[in-house]
């Protein structure tokens, strides 16, 4: 099954590239594994792995993509998506039902990881039958002390009731769809109000 995460490493033109992990997410480990000797975690210093990484640094998008050299990282090294903002990543690439966390590396590998919440509620009411994972949830900060994340299984469950509760308020008339997704909004605003938040929504038609 995995635990799926999704990185995204700043480039020197101030875009990003993303790359997928299929166990990234689990206990948000990749946070002290990343770091310029091993971009994209392992065990061992690659200098073969460090010279494709700068390289893809400067690959454009439309550009022919680099062929990856052999390795154990824990981050695929052949990217999903080239030269794209973080917003862009948010809106779609970002599946906030099937990736557990969403990390951002900056140019000198400071890691922020973040907690995806996906705010469909197809899963939780008998009233939604459909609502897209890509572009259409939350993601947040944790809060680390002596580089353990504290409280975050914590605000997994708190998330994971809040929409319990909200998609059986939606089927006895309490909530409309909208409205229901406002609710879960506020909530995470009021959880996370020491910590740094994104909502995505998909474009109204």
């Amino acid at each position: 099954m995995g635990h799926r995460a999704l990185v995204a490493y700043e480039r020197p033109d101030g875009l990003y590239n993303c790359h997928y992990s299929h166990w990234g997410g689990m206990n948000l480990t990749l946070t002290d594994k990343l770091s310029t000797t091993t971009p994209f975690g392992g065990h061992t210093p690659s200098e073969h792995v460090q010279e494709y990484f700068k390289g893809l640094l400067e690959t454009s998008s439309d550009a022919p993509r680099l062929s990856p050299p052999t390795n154990d990282c824990p981050i695929d090294l052949d990217p999903i998506e080239v030269a794209i903002t973080l917003d862009d990543i948010a809106f779609t690439t970002l599946d906030y039902l099937h990736h557990e966390a969403f990390y951002v590396v900056s140019a000198s590998f400071e890691v922020t990881p973040y907690r995806t919440c996906w705010l469909g509620l197809t899963q939780d009411s008998e009233t939604i039958t459909e609502a897209p994972t890509i572009g259409n949830g939350a993601y947040y900060t944790v809060r680390w002390y002596e580089g353990v994340p504290v409280g975050d299984g914590v605000m997994r469950g708190r998330c994971k009731a809040l929409k319990d509760l909200t998609g059986d308020m939606l089927d006895r008339g309490v909530f409309d769809e909208e409205s229901a997704t406002r609710y879960m909004i506020q909530k995470l605003r009021t959880w996370t109000r020491d910590q740094e938040l994104h909502v995505t929504r998909p474009a109204q038609p």
